[in-house]
């Protein structure tokens, strides 16, 4: 009685609305600049971004990782290794962040002056 799809929606695909999903990042305007990603279980890694999806994808190249510290592995070290053109996948990424024009602020959160 019915035909296939009528009334179902329409929209194709899981959440049937059928339009391109807009990304939680606006990644776009951070392409061909260098940008450092950090990964779930701690890796963090630097490089030009050069492409992404809308899952957070990312490819990076001239990619390096930082090394983390034996002693301590929650501590990322200066210490890198190179690891050229890399595909990250969006499940892992938790922190894309360019590597220019960003400064280092002191943590509000520190007691500086406290009242009591």
């Amino acid at each position: 009685m019915s035909s296939s799809g009528a009334g179902r929606g329409g929209g194709g695909g899981r959440g049937g609305g059928g339009g391109k999903k807009e990304s939680i990042l606006e990644l776009a305007k951070l392409v061909d600049q260098i940008v450092r990603v950090k990964c779930l279980g701690g890796r963090e890694l630097r490089g030009a971004l050069r492409g992404y999806d809308e899952l957070v994808n990312l490819v990076l190249d001239d990619c390096e990782e930082f090394i983390r510290d034996p002693d301590d592995p929650e501590r990322v070290t200066s210490e890198t290794r190179k690891l050229g053109l890399v595909v990250i996948r969006g499940t892992q990424v938790s922190l894309v962040s360019p590597e220019e024009g960003t400064e280092e602020i002191a943590n509000p959160f520190l007691g500086g002056d406290e009242e009591e």
